[in-house]
């Protein structure tokens, strides 16, 4: 059954998108409008009566305006449970009116954060008194209806207009329930932010929340149900990126597209990335992006197919062309230029998503992953190695190309499943193994799948002959490293620090390698 029409509404906005044509329909069903500051002023200047919230408490806003709602007449008025005699009783003794609606959208403290503000303007919209009334009217929703986001305003109307002035029961606990949402989400960009001032990165509460930006059709797989939601980071990615065309996104789309865009923010130079399942079936770079999306597809031609392509570099309409000769299912690029979206709009399930920017390889970001009975939280792998970093352990030392292809191929470790081994040449991937239990069996996956390749490409010799390989980890015996040299490479960078470092580095020399140490693992799980 629905309550009682609604006679009573407080009205105290930050976003007063759609107010003055919902407090008009409030007017015209004889709600008395109660009403702060800015909102009130909006309310009056669109000709409605309004009361001030200061002539209901008997007390002026105060303090800067942080002191207005906070009273006995307010929070009586939203808390007294409709029925129940003593608190009936109470608030008629105290003069307290029973308040129905309580219409609140929080002080704009996320968007402050996103603009960059500083402390002070930070702390100051940190909004006090509405949550502590949102709070107040979804503990009691049994009497009280609350709305803490415009988008609700259409269908509290609806209600209305169909229940004789009232808001039925099954609605206001749904709004309750995204009140309290609002609330806890309020609050925990609010603890999130003071930790990252106080560079605490693993605070002792750790608040984790977000805004659904969409529904999914389905996870995974389609008995796993799955909704993307928008963190409030400021970080360019897939989630904030603009859908030019294209189909939906599905929740393998955005991991996928995810894992790729953040791959060929790593590079300086013009870099393209093409993944299957997060992980990358060829990555290169060059002069252009046309000629890297080439020398990358050139990889693993096969498993390219239906896979992610992105690029650090505007996307034009050459390589939109090559693209759209092979089935892919996104491109993510900065942005791209009208040839390459009229070539792309001749395929209109091909999902084109521009960022406008790239991400920050050094920024710190916390990754959260949920875990039986826990979650389990840590920095993002922003390690670099450049040159200066690496050690030669080997008679031979690698030459300058071999070191720029070594330093290529461990970055791209970075971003691949382990145990991961990456052959690369010519600032190419030219074979690549994921995510096996054994090293070895990486070594010799990669191994084969270039000679596919070479297969593919109608060459003899495969591209592992004469690369450089890079382990993700180190070797923990010498027969991954032997793998490797029978594919044909020539030099070695792994991180090192195996009991049997020596060992390995005896079978390197055995076999004239080059080999370097990094002092930094890579593990991607």
């Amino acid at each position: 059954m629905p309550a009682s029409a609604v006679r009573r509404a407080l009205l105290s906005v930050s976003d007063k998108t759609g107010l003055v044509e919902f407090a008009t329909f409030l007017n015209g069903k004889g709600v008395e409008l109660v009403s702060t500051g800015g909102t009130a002023k909006a309310i009056a200047d669109a000709g409605l009566t309004v009361r001030e919230v200061s002539d209901l408490t008997g007390f002026p806003e105060m303090l800067d305006g942080r002191v207005k709602t906070l009273h006995p007449n307010v929070h009586g008025g939203l808390l007294g449970v409709r029925g129940n005699a003593d608190h009936e009783a109470t608030m008629a003794d105290r003069g307290i009116a029973p308040i129905d609606l309580v219409v609140v959208n929080l002080y704009p403290f996320e968007s402050t954060v996103a603009a960059g503000a500083g402390f002070d303007t930070c702390i100051e919209n940190i909004d006090i008194g509405g949550p502590a009334m949102i709070r107040s009217a979804a503990k009691n929703h049994a009497g009280v209806a609350v709305i803490v986001d415009p988008k609700d305003y259409d269908e509290v109307q609806a209600n209305m207009e169909a229940h004789d002035g009232a808001v039925t029961d099954n609605l206001r606990t749904i709004l309750a329930a995204r009140a309290f949402s609002r609330t806890a989400a309020y609050d925990s960009a609010i603890s999130t932010w003071f930790a990252d001032q106080l560079g605490d990165a693993f605070p002792h509460w750790l608040s984790v929340s977000g805004t659904k930006k969409q529904d999914l059709r389905y996870g995974e797989n389609p008995h796993q149900q799955a909704a993307l939601y928008l963190s409030g980071e400021t970080r360019p990615g897939v989630a904030s990126a603009e859908k030019i065309q294209g189909k939906e996104l599905s929740y393998n789309n955005i991991n996928d597209t995810d894992a790729a865009f953040e791959l060929v923010a790593e590079f300086d130079q013009p870099a393209v990335a093409i993944i299957k399942h997060a992980n990358p079936c060829g990555v290169a770079v060059a002069d252009n992006c046309l000629s890297a999306y080439a020398k990358a597809l050139a990889c693993d031609p096969v498993s390219a197919f239906g896979g992610i392509v992105a690029l650090n570099r505007p996307l034009d309409g050459a390589l939109a062309a090559e693209i759209i000769k092979l089935f892919t299912e996104v491109v993510i690029a900065p942005n791209a230029d009208d040839a390459a979206r009229s070539t792309f709009a001749k395929k209109k399930n091909l999902r084109l998503l521009l960022t406008g920017d790239m991400p920050d390889i050094s920024e710190t970001v916390r990754m959260v992953k949920p875990v039986a009975g826990g979650l389990l939280a840590q920095s993002k792998d922003t390690g670099h190695i450049t040159a200066e970093d690496l050690k030669a352990v080997t008679k031979v030392k690698p030459s300058d190309d071999q070191t720029a292809d070594m330093l290529f191929a461990f970055t791209i470790a970075k971003h691949v499943k382990s145990n991961t081994i990456i052959y690369a040449k010519d600032g190419a991937t030219v074979g690549i193994g994921a995510g096996q239990m054994s090293r070895v069996d990486s070594a010799r996956i990669a191994a084969a799948k270039a000679m596919d390749a070479a297969k593919e490409a109608g060459i003899c010799t495969p591209a592992t002959v004469g690369s450089v390989v890079a382990s993700d980890a180190f070797f923990p015996f010498t027969d991954g490293l032997l793998a490797a040299v029978e594919a044909g490479a020539t030099a070695v960078i792994q991180p090192g620090g195996s009991i049997r470092d020596d060992e390995v580095i005896a079978a390197a020399d055995e076999k004239g390698l080059a080999m370097v140490f990094t002092g930094m693992r890579h593990f991607r799980h």
